[in-house]
């Protein structure tokens, strides 16, 4: 059996870390940034799913890393589900680099 990628204290941590060099970001923004860094969940309805989070909230929360914060990029949207797949830009790598410094 393997080690789970992140457990939940790595988890808010991270995403902790991220609200504190993004003051603007809500902390669901923060956490699906986190996710994605923790390989957690790369798309709107993975991180609903594990979550809890409704997938409304999610696609809000990544339309605004999409859009005003410029931390995330869409890859892929499925017309019917909504489910929208995203990848960090190089703004958001940045950001994420520092987690490490």
């Amino acid at each position: 059996m393997s080690e789970p990628a992140a457990d939940a204290e790595t988890f808010l941590a991270v995403t902790e870390s991220v609200a504190a060099l993004q003051p603007g970001l809500s902390t669901l923004e923060a956490g699906v940034l986190a996710a994605l860094h923790l390989d957690l969940a790369a798309d709107s309805r993975s991180f609903s799913r594990v979550f809890g989070v409704e997938h409304a909230l999610v696609l809000r929360a990544v339309e605004i890393l999409v859009g005003e914060a410029a931390l995330l990029t869409v890859i892929e949207r499925a017309a019917r589900t909504q489910r929208t797949r995203y990848a960090v830009t190089e703004t958001g790598r940045a950001v994420l680099d520092h987690l490490h410094g």
